[in-house]
């Protein structure tokens, strides 16, 4: 990233230590104190003038300037005071000794700290621990984790990564040879390779090994590590690995992870604001924007309150234009992160498999039993149909009709009432015939819901569209077509009647026309809303998917700003929805899902016909993949959070039951 100083907080021009303690003593003086003048003057310092304070504050009034706060000021905003006043090192060596102390470990927090911090933060931090702890700091992590977790926190805790700038030029390819042949190749992982290598060699030399990998194994190391590692070791190694692409990077993701997931991560925020404020906090700004198309400032000020939020923006330091141009760092950064996403070889992974010994007979008979009499037997339902595949589904309804004369289907819907209802019937139609109801059931009655049906029409391939528009005329004697036309209107209206077509052109990128596609874009930027809806819908609506990725990465070098950002920024409503959606799902189709799932399920109430078409949809495709990324931007597992946002309306446990199933894991 840039040179010079990236930090937000500096040291104060004309400084004066003594008058500094006597402001603190007077703004705790007499009944409660006067956090606004506390707040101001303990940011507007430096970390090395803070410490100049709490030295004249004892030299002044024989007292602990740290104790004195920590009695007149509570809760979030008195942590964030009292670790402002710390050593940086000892402020590390804090967190560490917080995180393994007590019941319970917060590796999280070990994760966070030793894979970010360089050579000479990590020496001070062990110093620091010995200091203030009297133990070493070693011996306190390793008695609290095992295996390869605890290795490689071993191997990081003695900070002797080659220096930055070391490459060995001659190893970047065997390097890259080596965690390829230890990982994807075989099977079992030989996670000792990853440890020595990812631990001990430079920035530098691993950004280029990690190029090398993505040529042989043709998709990111991120990836590969995901598939093959499991657990904190998982975490661990994907945070090493992030943290030498780019630790500006990886902060903005952990700072927008603790603010996104289950309730605000409060610890991880101010750990974070504090300890980059003075190092690189305008990169974190600059990452955190072109991700997340919003300033981290925006962000903070969203999600906290009180003095405790006027603190972190203090810290944060600005509010980024949101739609901005790119620094030129950014720019090449986003650049390079479409083109990791067009080299990337996904592979697909289900998380329902079809069932081994299956008996399509005996199922019907076992069905029709726990439908009868009194009472059904939901279990049983519940049992057979969501550990089986779609196509055995098929069969059962065909045995229940050939052996018992009976519609499974009508006996279902009779048995099961609601959620469960729905997402038992989802289960046993076909694709095709679940997605024309879906479609169907978007534009029924008040209100459609456009979410929905540019979900479904921006995420299926032309095979799965033709096969969902013959289901929906078969279903409803009507043709999908004019049932858009009848319920929407204007561009949405032509947006959705192209896509509706399964017509987008297949096969890989055409890099000449990638380049005059992605310069029409840009140009069409600068023409009135109405050209610049049409040019881009001429593109995004035809394309193919790899094409269309060079297009968006070649965007950037044409206009220096990202699509997504022009997007959200030049264009409105259902529009820029559709425009939006199929931008995501050309940049990662995983991710576009599990953001969905998370809108579906966080807000006012669960959406559960967003969260049932999801779930359905997606189990015999890739929800594997889609956990995967939902794990990756908050933090916590779907399974996880499917459990938390399901309890309020499912009395019974059967609706949650079925979709945990579904979902195959925890993560």
């Amino acid at each position: 990233m840039g040179m010079g100083f990236r930090g937000t907080v500096t040291d104060a021009p004309d400084f004066d230590a003594s008058a500094d303690a006597e402001s603190l003593y007077n703004a705790m003086k007499g009944i409660g104190s006067d956090k606004e003048a506390i707040l101001d003057l303990v940011t507007g310092r430096s970390n090395a003038q803070r410490q100049e304070i709490v030295q004249a504050y004892k030299s002044s009034y024989g007292k602990n300037l740290i104790d004195d706060l920590k009695y007149e000021l509570t809760g979030k905003f008195e942590r964030l005071i009292v670790s402002l006043m710390r050593p940086q090192a000892y402020h590390d060596a804090k967190e560490i000794h917080d995180a393994i102390k007590g019941a319970g470990t917060d590796e999280k927090c070990l994760i966070e700290v030793l894979a970010s911090r360089n050579n000479e933060q990590i020496h001070d931090l062990v110093e620091a621990y010995k200091d203030a702890y009297g133990s070493d700091i070693e011996e306190d992590v390793t008695g609290d984790t095992s295996g390869h977790f605890k290795k490689m926190l071993v191997v990081l805790l003695q900070g002797t990564r080659d220096e930055p700038g070391v490459v060995h030029a001659d190893l970047v390819e065997e390097d890259a040879q080596a965690l390829f042949a230890a990982g994807e190749e075989q099977w079992g992982t030989e996670e000792s390779i990853f440890i020595m290598l990812l631990g001990n060699r430079s920035v530098n030399h691993l950004q280029m090994v990690f190029d090398k990998y993505q040529e042989i194994a043709e998709k990111p190391i991120e990836d590969s590590i995901k598939s093959e590692l499991s657990g904190d070791f998982e975490r661990l190694m994907l945070a090493v690995v992030q943290c030498i692409r780019s630790v500006p990077m990886y902060f903005a993701k952990r700072l927008y992870k603790s603010m996104k997931g289950l309730g605000t991560q409060d610890n991880t925020l101010i750990r974070i604001m504090i300890c980059r404020s003075e190092i690189d906090m305008l990169d974190i700004r600059e990452c955190f924007r072109m991700r997340y198309e919003k300033s981290l400032y925006n962000m903070i000020k969203e999600d906290t309150s009180g003095d405790y939020k006027r603190t972190l923006l203090a810290l944060c330091g600005g509010d980024d234009d949101l739609a901005g141009e790119f620094f030129p760092e950014a720019a090449q950064q986003a650049y390079k992160m479409w083109e990791i996403s067009a080299m990337t070889k996904v592979q697909l992974r289900p998380t329902i498999r079809p069932a081994s010994d299956f008996d399509p007979a005996e199922d019907a008979q076992n069905l029709r039993k726990a439908m009868k009499g009194f009472g059904t037997d939901e279990d049983v339902i519940i049992d057979i149909v969501a550990n089986r595949s779609n196509e055995q589904r098929q069969e059962i309804r065909q045995a229940f009709k050939s052996i018992l004369g009976r519609d499974l289907m009508k006996d279902l819907k009779s048995e099961l009432s609601k959620n469960l209802e729905r997402l038992i019937i989802g289960l046993m139609l076909t694709p095709a015939e679940f997605d024309a109801k879906m479609m169907r059931k978007a534009m029924e009655g008040a209100g459609t819901d456009e979410h929905a049906l540019i979900e479904i029409l921006v995420t299926r391939s032309n095979e799965e569209i033709h096969a969902m528009n013959a289901a929906y005329q078969a279903g409803y004697k009507k043709s999908m077509e004019n049932a858009i036309q009848s319920e929407t209107s204007g561009r949405f209206c032509q947006i959705l009647t192209s896509l509706v077509q399964g017509a987008r052109e297949q096969g890989p990128a055409d890099l000449d026309r990638a380049l005059v596609d992605a310069q029409e874009l840009a140009d069409a930027c600068n023409e009135d809303s109405d050209d610049m809806e049409i040019k881009f819908m001429s593109i995004l609506c035809t394309r193919s998917f790899p094409h269309l990725r060079r297009v968006f990465q070649e965007f950037v070098r044409c206009s220096n700003k990202d699509i997504e950002q022009i997007i959200k920024k030049e264009m409105s409503g259902d529009v820029k929805q559709a425009m939006y959606g199929i931008v995501r799902s050309v940049k990662n189709q995983s991710n576009y899902f599990a953001e969905r799932l998370y809108k579906a399920m966080k807000g006012m109430g669960t959406d559960d016909r967003a969260l049932i078409r999801i779930m359905v949809s997606r189990s015999e495709v890739d929800l594997f993949n889609i956990r995967k990324e939902f794990k990756e931007t908050h933090d916590c597992s779907l399974h996880e959070f499917i459990q938390v946002e399901t309890m309020v309306g499912d009395t019974s446990g059967d609706y949650r039951k079925t979709l945990l199933i579904l979902c195959g894991g925890q993560d």
